[in-house]
Formats: structure tokens, sequence, C-alpha cells
């Protein structure tokens, strides 16, 4: 059984939602799901729910993501390691503040 990582809408006309789903290649795209990895919103451009470590273990076993989510997996990731730089430099902007009114108190 080939499994793949794609989109099944859900939603209104003109108004769509998709589930990331792992699901049986051969399934319709709609059809039923081994499992929910999260939904995206691409009228607003949000990832509303994302489950990392379940993708991560469906990949792990062999699922392959089909072009438009691994996209979206590609700029989540990019979102996450700007937002680890961001912490990491405000980190080390505190320290130097606290480091810096150690020695004046001195």
């Amino acid at each position: 059984m080939a499994v793949k990582i794609r989109f099944a809408r859900i939603g209104k006309k003109h108004a769509p939602i998709y589930k990331i789903v792992a699901i049986d290649s051969r399934k319709k795209r709609d059809g039923m799901f081994l499992e929910d990895l999260g939904t995206y919103n691409p009228k607003t451009k949000q990832i509303v729910q994302f489950h990392d470590d379940r993708l991560a273990y469906w990949m792990s076993v062999g699922a392959t993501p089909t072009d438009a989510v691994a996209r979206l997996i590609a700029i989540k990731q990019k979102v996450k390691s700007v937002a680890q730089e961001v912490v990491k430099t405000e980190k080390k902007a505190a320290s130097k503040k606290t480091v810096s009114k150690k020695t004046t108190t001195e």
C-alpha cells in the first residue's frame, strides 16, 4: 500500500479549507484517510493546525507528500527556524543586559 500525504477538501463552496491527511494513494481525494495531520486555510494562508510529530512519523515509514503539501511543510519549517533564531537573539540580548547591569553596580 502506497501512502501519500495530501490535501482533502472540506468547507463550503468558494470557502475551501483543506485537511492534511495520510491516505492510501488509490483512494479518492476526500475518501477515508488513515490519519489527520493538520488543517490549512488557503484564503488566509494560515496553517490552522499542524502535527509535526505525526507528519515525521508517516514520512519515516515511507509516506510521500504531494508537491503542494511539500511546499507547505517547507514554509512551516522556515517559519519555525526564523522564530527560533528570534528567540535566541532575544535571549542573548537579555543576558547582555543583565551582565552590563551587574558590572555597573559593582
